[in-house]
């Protein structure tokens, strides 16, 4: 079996959710903070069983930048400067099928550590320039003549 590919794309900036529509008909709608907390990276994964880094206080993160890799992945890059996961395809579908069990195992991880979702308490200067608008709509299109585009 094949895995399903991506036919759309859309980040709202405002709730901080990934939306993703697949070519199985399914569609699911990914907190940010859930993807960064499962980031495929080495920094995240480790390089092993039993390496992973438990990620706290990403409550309020956000993705910056949605960058196409090949036909097969994309790289989000995050509001606190994580940037260093492919999101293959086969793996975005994984989270959305298994959201509500993978969300409440780090919930319980986090419980386990003492550690919480909430970010450092030192406000962070707002950047000018860093205001995004509510949607970005990134698009691929199936088929053999795939292509992104920004809308």
């Amino acid at each position: 079996m094949s895995t399903p590919q991506p036919s759309e794309i859309v980040l709202h900036q405002g709730s901080r959710i990934l939306e993703i529509a697949f070519s199985d008909g399914r569609a699911f709608r990914l907190p940010c903070e859930f993807l960064r907390v499962h980031s495929p990276s080495a920094e995240v994964r480790g390089h092993g069983p039993g390496q992973e880094v438990l990620q706290a206080g990403k409550r309020e993160v956000g993705i910056t930048a949605i960058e196409p890799v090949g036909g097969y992945a994309v790289r989000l890059v995050f509001s606190d400067g994580h940037d260093t996961g492919l999101y293959s395809w086969e793996y975005l579908h994984h989270l959305g099928v298994n959201q509500d069990r993978l969300w409440a195992e780090y919930l319980e991880r986090l419980a386990r550590s003492g550690a919480s979702r909430e970010p450092p308490a030192h406000p962070q200067a707002e950047r000018p320039g860093s205001e995004h608008p509510e949607s970005e709509r990134v698009v691929r299109r199936s088929g053999p003549s795939a292509s992104w585009k920004k809308l």
